[in-house]
């Protein structure tokens, strides 16, 4: 069975993939660095079952949610951007993390099936599984200027 340790190589792997091929934007991993200010926040998640069930979460501020999408799009920064195109990036980016992560473990926990992402905006968002969960989380910065969290968190699958 997968363990904490390597879902977190993982986890960063994959979310380190995501962002050089199809973000266009270096990412690193960032240690306990604070997300962002006092903005209101943006959480992509994506859940999924198998063996292994559980969820998959990205959060990060505004500023860097829109940061994101303009580059995912091949947009300027001051280029017009609808909020539904900013919320429609960060859910598509959980989903190819998820969809990376799922590649690089599928022979250890089997195949998995995939919830469509969802995308919620707030402050202090978080993702629960209930008991007998674990969770892998890092902190990741984007090209040294923005901060964004992911979560794993996943149990085996209830008989």
């Amino acid at each position: 069975m997968v363990t904490t340790v390597s879902l977190k190589d993982v986890l960063l792997e994959s979310v380190k993939e995501v962002f050089e091929t199809m973000v266009f934007m270096a990412l690193e991993e960032a240690g306990q660095a604070a997300l962002c200010s006092d903005e209101p926040a943006l959480l992509g998640t994506i859940t999924f079952k198998g063996r292994l069930e559980g969820c998959l979460g990205l959060c990060c501020g505004q500023t860097c949610a829109r940061a994101i999408a303009t580059s995912m799009l091949g947009m300027g920064p001051d280029d017009d951007l609808d909020p539904a195109d900013v919320c429609d990036a960060i859910g598509e980016i959980a989903n190819m993390v998820l969809g990376a992560v799922k590649s690089r473990v599928q022979n250890e926990v089997g195949s998995m099936e995939v919830s469509i992402p969802s995308v919620v905006e707030g402050r202090e968002l978080r993702t629960t599984l209930g008991e007998d969960s674990h969770q892998v989380a890092i902190r990741v910065s984007i090209e040294d200027e923005y901060f964004a969290s992911l979560s794993l968190l996943y149990r085996e699958a209830r008989p």
